[in-house]
């Protein structure tokens, strides 16, 4: 039997290759228990084009790991991303479920301008 990161690579895997057709920029987002990391990757897949994390100075000094952080972190993504030209994107969840702190960065995002 599998373990439960592999599955969640597996799920992750079949939604990144249907964003593949759709030519658009990706919004890559992981979460670790204590961090979470959004990227803005290009439309082949070759480059990150913005990224923004819990790692950051600013965003460190508060908790990290929880609703309110992941929030920043999507407001500082859509920042960022609009800076580099990018207003359309896909969402990938990375095979998370889509609550919590991936609906709080998502929102967050949505808010700051980022249409997916």
């Amino acid at each position: 039997m599998k373990n439960k990161r592999n599955a969640r690579l597996r799920r992750a895997q079949r939604g990144r290759s249907k964003m593949r057709e759709l030519l658009v920029p990706r919004l890559s987002v992981y979460r670790s228990p204590r961090h979470i990391y959004a990227q803005i990757i290009s439309e082949d897949g070759g480059s990150v084009k913005a990224a923004a994390s819990t790692l950051e100075k600013d965003l460190r000094g508060g908790t990290t790991g929880n609703v309110e952080g992941a929030a920043k972190v999507g407001a500082l993504i859509a920042e960022r991303a609009k800076a580099a030209g990018y207003t359309k994107v896909a969402f990938d969840r990375s095979g998370y479920k889509y609550h919590g702190r991936i609906k709080a960065l998502a929102d967050a995002a949505r808010e700051g301008g980022l249409d997916f």
